[in-house]
């Protein structure tokens, strides 16, 4: 019996036997510590990257960069804006200047018209002289400064050989049409204040020129002009408008 188990056991169809090997602890533990080890480091630099990367570390060439860029348009900004305010201020200046001498130019013309009357006028002096003595009225011009304005102007002289001074005075008769009627309104007024505007006192020629201003709403049909004397008509002349 115990022969025949023997040889069973010596046989090939005997049972296999396996031979574990069995780690020493001390040494797994090591191993645990190395990978838990290097598991803290992994995330310790995975945690830096990330912390760099949030806090610029990684971009702080491009961010010097791009601030020395910043700051370079920010001064190319700034001197634009210094050529611009200068810009307009010369255009400014141009233009402030550009009607200044529309201005200037539109006196001229105006004096420049005014001078060719004085020369027509002084033209006119000579035969005048020649005729007989007289208070006359040249070159009465009235036209309408407004819808209820007139501009006048006008030439009072003494014609021949004058040898006293003329003192009187000049009044103006407006025709108007005022509510669907003819009226007449008369420069000064009785009580006006202003009378002395309508005095003349020359020993040859005064000129005259001036606005009169009638109520709203009535139209302006004609002016006429007088001469006085002492109450007593010396001259007159009218215009239609």
């Amino acid at each position: 019996m115990k022969y025949r188990l023997l040889q069973r056991r010596m046989t090939i169809s005997a049972p296999r036997m396996t031979i574990k090997r069995q780690t020493p602890w001390p040494l797994v533990a090591v191993l645990w510590a190395a990978l838990l080890g290097l598991a803290v480091v992994a995330a310790f630099w995975a945690y830096g990257l990330g912390q760099r990367r949030l806090s610029g570390e990684d971009t702080g060439e491009q961010i010097a960069s791009l601030s020395e860029q910043v700051e370079r348009l920010a001064t190319e900004n700034k001197r634009l804006q210094s050529a611009s305010d200068s810009s307009q201020n010369e255009l400014k200046i141009v233009q402030a200047a550009k009607a200044q001498l529309a201005t200037q130019l539109k006196n001229l013309e105006a004096e420049n018209i005014r001078q060719k009357e004085d020369l027509a006028f002084f033209d006119s002096l000579l035969p005048t002289n020649l005729g007989p003595p007289g208070i006359t009225i040249q070159r009465f011009k009235a036209e309408l400064a407004g819808p209820n304005q007139i501009r006048y102007r006008m030439l009072a002289m003494q014609g021949g050989t004058a040898t006293q001074q003329f003192t009187g005075n000049f009044q103006f008769t407006i025709m108007v049409l005022r509510d669907g009627k003819s009226d007449t309104i008369n420069f000064p007024e009785a009580n006006s204040t202003d009378l002395a505007r309508y005095r003349l006192a020359f020993k040859y020629y005064q000129r005259v020129e001036g606005v009169l201003t009638v109520p709203e709403g009535a139209t302006i049909k004609s002016v006429a002009v007088r001469v006085l004397d002492r109450g007593q008509v010396r001259a007159q002349q009218s215009v239609d408008l």
